[in-house]
């Protein structure tokens, strides 16, 4: 599953390699320590657009935490899964919300379950189809990491063929 993945790399990297090698001097990552001054600054931001624009009652709405605390529980997927999500849940949650209230009143839940039950159906066909051992059906899905400089090393020095050099 995609979130064992991730909770066995983040305990190897966390582990093994070190915050300092990661997103202190010696790391690549060190750049992301500015998300912590965005992280105090976002609140003062909306706070300041709220007095600006006291008309708009959207705005005191916006709960910076809440949203980004909010991405630690969204599942581990690609960014397509997080794009298509964005994209249905803003039409129908916003926009058909917004629009045509009553036609969301109705028909909200069943689009939910319709899509919980897709993706049930689809995971079912994909493993008969794509997931067993001896499939002979080959296509980007199947192919694990979708780039190839995934595997490439990333630490100066270290060579290896077919991917460029640190």
């Amino acid at each position: 599953m995609p979130r064992d993945r991730v909770f066995f790399g983040a305990s190897v990297i966390w582990g093994l390699v070190g915050p300092k090698r990661i997103f202190g001097s010696l790391g690549n990552y060190s750049s992301m320590n500015w998300f912590f001054l965005g992280g105090a600054v976002g609140p003062i931001i909306v706070w300041l657009f709220h007095k600006a624009f006291p008309k708009q009652s959207w705005i005191p709405l916006i709960n910076l935490p809440v949203l980004l605390g909010a991405t630690a529980y969204m599942p581990a997927a690609t960014p397509v899964n997080y794009n298509s999500w964005i994209l249905v849940g803003t039409i129908f949650n916003f926009f058909i919300f917004r629009y045509r209230k009553k036609w969301w009143q109705r028909y909200n839940y069943i689009l939910s379950a319709a899509l919980d039950a897709g993706v049930a159906f689809m995971a079912v066909l994909l493993y008969f189809s794509v997931g067993m051992e001896n499939r002979r059906i080959t296509w980007w899905g199947t192919k694990g990491e979708h780039c190839d400089l995934a595997t490439c090393p990333t630490a100066k020095g270290i060579v290896a063929d077919g991917c460029p050099a640190n």
